[in-house]
């Protein structure tokens, strides 16, 4: 495991990495500051692609269910037609941050599908993904970052892919 920018080796544990080492999962941690970063500030700290460091972003549909955890890459921003016509729904929309602070216990920045496992959040993955072996996505807490293969990712989460992205 890596501590990304620090250049030390480090262990991080939390509920997500615990999760992941009971799962067998092989996956890079990253330190990062603990303030709020945007995907591509993060990628800069990493020096990583921010073609591979991807965002979650909290979506609410007209339906009263849970909300959508949608993963869309740092360079794109999710499209909510897109996301609408994946799940069939006519309209969907983003709720504020504190909204979507309240819906998953979780600081904006630190959202992450790894750490709502079993909370009843659907999870969409942009396409995009599947372009790569890895990617990055929070690991449950501002200042940490989990790199894991697309489709370890998905298989935990019960994601489904979709196009769900327009650039940035």
């Amino acid at each position: 495991m890596q501590s990304g920018d620090y250049n030390q080796s480090m262990t991080i544990a939390n509920n997500v990495t615990r999760m992941l080492d009971a799962q067998g999962v092989h996956y890079e941690v990253f330190a990062l500051p603990p303030e709020k970063l945007s995907a591509l500030e993060a990628a800069a700290l990493m020096q990583a692609d921010p073609e591979l460091v991807f965002k979650t972003v909290v979506v609410l549909a007209e339906s009263p269910r849970k909300p959508l955890l949608v993963l869309v890459s740092g360079l794109s921003v999710v499209d909510l037609k897109k996301v609408a016509s994946a799940l069939g729904e006519k309209k969907v929309r983003l709720p504020t941050e504190r909204e979507a602070e309240a819906l998953t216990g979780l600081q904006a920045g630190g959202i992450s599908p790894l750490a709502l496992l079993n909370k009843g959040f659907r999870t969409l993955i942009d396409l995009a993904a599947r372009e790569h072996a890895d990617i990055h996505v929070s690991g449950g807490e501002r200042g940490l970052n989990i790199k894991l293969s697309v489709e370890d990712l998905a298989r935990l989460t019960g994601a489904r892919f979709a196009e769900l992205s327009r650039p940035a």
